[in-house]
């Protein structure tokens, strides 16, 4: 085939030759990336500095070798700027490090010389630096494509070359712990090589150094940047812990401690970094007396009893002994002295009533303004009386300014609390005045349970502080103490944020309570496996209120069929903040998607989701203008890509 007259030329326009600059800023990156991967240049901000690196710098410029600092002193800003995006991390990490000395130094001579004060080095030169943040953005989104820290906050400026260097030194530690769980393991942790894999990502290099695939170096290099580390057991080291000595540790896991050696390298680790934890978390360890004696003694200061923590989680960890009675004193005394501590968590920790009382006491007399307790998955049923009975000051102590009438989430999840425990719960809660999210689910309070927290609310109605949250899922309620409370929350002052009352059997007798409840300005509803089925539904659909205020709402697993799409299209039709819809496993039929997308013609909503996984006749081939539908992006509804893609939701046990 004979190409057009005009083809060759138009290639070659296409095909236009870099320019100079280019070819300069492409050939000073690969020279500072093969320097980076075989010079091992120290590039973090904490001085911490291999032995001899100064002479090597020295040789290097008196043979004309081309150093990171000189490129950061002769470039003008404009072109640093163009030359990051052309480097590998470790090489910018060299140049950031070099820039930032430069600015300084520009700082300091302006200050000497009067253009600036102190407080304000911060000035233009520095935030030409600090513009290499989205080169660093660039590079963790590239490596990292699903995780992009959105987990903070808005207005927080994110930094995206800790942030970068932290997740890179975690995967190297992780990758350790693979290693050195191995049977076969023989030798020291901090001399394992890095794989391949990480290296080739932090380099772009076949040429690395053995000596800087170690996972000393990149510790001790990488270990100022690090806020948060998750820690298996083995990695609990003396090694370890020197490596990461000049870090600044906020936040630790540790995963399954069980042997001294392991406490011991814990311990050690707490200590170190005393000053600086705010966080800590255990997972699947055993923490006996003796061993939280140790640990609670690491975390104080020297020559005090005060600590700086302000979350503590233990999860799925065993924190008694044989004997429920025994308790470690030095957790005792941590609490005592919690005045940062925020949020206190002992989920599944094998707690027995006896423990969680004495727990609640010594919180009860510290003074810190704790805001969320979690004492989940623990058998204490009868806990609250037998706290009631034996502290005769109870009443006096919960009304003066103590931790728990701080308290804003009360989590009490799987505790096997019985109807008995609500009266003494609702007695207790009614005199904490923050108290905004309360999780009652996975109890068997059956319906004589729920009523106290009814008549709470019943006594709460003039009040302008009241729960926002509520989940009581699994409780075994049935539809008449479920419409009972519903009634009661339709009527307060100020309803219920979100309320979740899945997994109950409660029928189609309990739409009718429902539907005037989604009338009271609540914005979250789990209303998952409760039975409503095809009649429901029409209830639901046929009286909902002309504006419902829902944002989410879960409907799955309730039967509904094509009564379900029909409640589906009014819903979308007369709630116009709503975002998502979970209505899988619903039985629906292929002309459900007919009917659900003619109400999304209809209205220009803000609904972001709609999942219709778990319903076998549905799929996006028998119906594709389902997928024509999208926001930011992304289809709107999420259907079953062929039918029978998904199993059956059966019910039966």
């Amino acid at each position: 085939m004979e190409m057009p007259a005009g083809g060759t030329n138009s290639a070659a326009a296409a095909a236009k030759p870099p320019s100079l600059l280019s070819l300069c800023l492409q050939a000073v990156a690969a020279h500072l990336a093969a320097d980076a991967a075989g010079a091992g240049r120290s590039g973090g901000r904490g001085g911490e500095h291999f032995d001899g690196l100064a002479e090597e710098q020295e040789e290097e410029e008196e043979s004309g070798h081309l150093t990171p600092e000189q490129v950061a002193e002769a470039l003008p800003w404009e072109l640093l700027h163009q030359l990051a995006p052309r480097l590998s991390p470790f090489a910018l990490e060299s140049l950031h490090d070099a820039a930032h000395a430069r600015c300084c130094s520009s700082a300091s001579t302006t200050v000497r010389f009067g253009g600036l004060d102190g407080g304000n080095r911060r000035g233009i030169k520095r935030s030409r630096c600090e513009d290499f943040n989205t080169t660093w953005q660039a590079l963790f989104k590239c490596r990292w494509p699903l995780d992009d820290c959105t987990g903070q906050a808005n207005f927080v400026t994110v930094d995206w070359q800790q942030q970068y260097w932290e997740k890179h030194l975690q995967e190297c530690l992780d990758e350790a712990a693979e290693a050195a769980l191995l049977p076969s393991f023989r030798g020291s942790i901090d001399e394992l090589i890095i794989s391949a894999k990480i290296m080739s990502s932090v380099y772009l290099s076949a040429d690395i150094s053995q000596q800087y695939s170690r996972l000393s170096y990149h510790c001790t290099r990488l270990g100022y940047y690090v806020r948060r580390l998750r820690l298996q057991n083995v990695l609990c080291t003396v090694e370890i812990c020197s490596m990461l000595q000049h870090s600044r540790l906020e936040t630790l896991v540790f995963i399954r401690i069980i042997s001294e050696a392991e406490v011991n390298g814990v311990c050690l680790l707490l200590s170190c970094h005393a000053k600086t934890l705010v966080s800590l978390e255990f997972i699947h360890c055993q923490l006996y007396p003796v061993v939280m004696d140790k640990i609670c003694s690491s975390l104080c200061q020297q020559g005090s009893q005060n600590h700086e923590i302000q979350r503590l989680s233990i999860k799925s960890s065993r924190v008694c002994e044989s004997n429920p009675s025994t308790i470690s004193a030095g957790l005792l005394n941590f609490l005592s002295h919690a005045k940062s501590l925020q949020l206190l968590s002992l989920n599944d920790a094998k707690m027995q009533p006896s423990f969680a009382k004495i727990i609640i006491h010594t919180l009860l007399k510290s003074s810190c303004g704790l805001q969320t307790l979690d004492i989940s998955e623990n058998d204490i049923a009868g806990w609250l009386s037998t706290v009631d009975r034996s502290c005769t000051s109870f009443s006096s102590e919960l009304e003066s300014n103590t931790s728990l009438s701080s308290l804003t989430v009360l989590k009490l999840r799987g505790n096997n609390l019985q109807k008995g425990d609500m009266e003494d719960l609702c007695n207790i809660i009614a005199k904490m005045s923050n108290l905004r999210s309360l999780d009652i689910s996975d109890n068997p309070i059956t319906d004589e349970g729920i009523r106290f927290l009814i008549h709470f609310f019943e006594r709460a109605l003039q009040k302008e502080n009241l729960l926002w949250r509520l989940r009581a899922e699994n409780c075994d309620l049935s539809s008449i103490g479920v419409t009972k409370l519903l009634e009661c929350l339709t009527s307060v002052n100020r309803p219920l944020d979100m309320l979740s009352i899945a997994d109950n059997y409660l029928g189609s007798s309990v739409a009718a309570a429902l539907v005037k409840f989604l009338g009271s300005h609540v914005r979250e509803l789990n209303v998952e496996d409760i039975g409503l089925g095809p009649l429901g539904f029409q209830i639901l659909e046929e009286a909902l209120p002309r504006e419902v205020h829902l944002s989410h709402i879960n409907i799955s697993k309730n039967r509904g069929g094509i009564r379900t799409a029909h409640f589906i299209s009014r819903l979308i039709l007369q709630a116009p903040n709503l975002v998502s819809v979970n209505a899988g496993s619903n039985l629906l039929p292929p002309e459900s998607l007919e009917v659900i997308c003619n109400a999304l013609k209809q209205t220009t909503c803000n609904l972001v989701r709609l999942d219709l996984m778990g319903n076998v006749h549905l799929s996006s081939a028998i119906f594709p203008a389902a997928s024509e539908f999208k926001k930011h992006g992304e289809p709107i509804l999420v259907v079953p890509s062929q039918p029978g893609a998904c199993a059956t939701y059966d019910a039966d046990p």
